[in-house]
């Protein structure tokens, strides 16, 4: 039993998710662009999908962050670190789900996001505009891009997302959970580390593995 527990619980270590992107397998990759460089030891993304993720309306799932203006800056950030984390991280293992869709046959759900992470995601991005609640669906895509439904208000994060929570929650539909876990707890998933230490996400799945 101990032996097949142990198969199981490796089998949630160092994986990358079957989606649109992903290798299928993790690997150094030398040349990680941006933010993204925090996975070039181990990544399931290759360098060109790091690119792609710092691009405004990128090839990746031509997504626009400008869909109700233009996205500050310091806000957009937080979306790029966001899409690095889930395009190369092959530390979310213990949160992958099936997910029936054209474009990728798994996804994340619930990874427990350290709170310092979503909260400054929220303060940063309070005054951008969307139009939006969940990002994954109900967008009018005629054009090729997403643009606001029909009737959709635009409006600031801050009175479309309350709270922190309910922007880490909902924004991907639950692909994210807000935790009252701190970063260097060894609980939650950091979005953010510092590259020259070693990746605090390792433990974190082998934790909840």
């Amino acid at each position: 039993a101990a032996a097949a527990m142990m198969v199981t619980r490796d089998s949630l270590l160092n994986i990358c998710m079957d989606a649109k992107h992903h290798k299928t397998e993790p690997g150094p990759e030398g040349q990680l662009y941006g933010q993204c460089v925090l996975w070039k030891d181990n990544a399931c993304c290759t360098a060109n999908t790091s690119l792609e993720a710092h691009q405004d309306q990128s090839y990746l799932y031509n997504f626009n962050w400008d869909h109700c203006g233009v996205m500050p800056e310091k806000c957009k950030r937080h979306f790029i670190q966001d899409t690095c984390l889930y395009e190369c991280s092959p530390n979310l293992g213990p949160w992958i789900d099936q997910a029936d869709t054209s474009w990728r046959k798994e996804r994340i759900r619930d990874v427990p996001l350290c709170q310092e992470d979503c909260e400054q995601w929220w303060e940063d991005c309070q005054d951008a505009v969307t139009c939006k609640v969940n990002w994954h669906k109900g967008w009018n895509w005629t054009t090729g891009t997403n643009q606001c439904p029909r009737g959709a208000m635009c409006q600031k994060f801050k009175f479309v997302f309350p709270t922190a929570a309910a922007l880490c929650e909902q924004i991907w539909s639950g692909s994210y959970r807000y935790t009252s876990h701190h970063r260097g707890s060894g609980r939650c998933i950091q979005m953010w580390f510092d590259p020259a230490q070693e990746n605090p996400n390792i433990a974190v799945a082998q934790y909840y593995a």
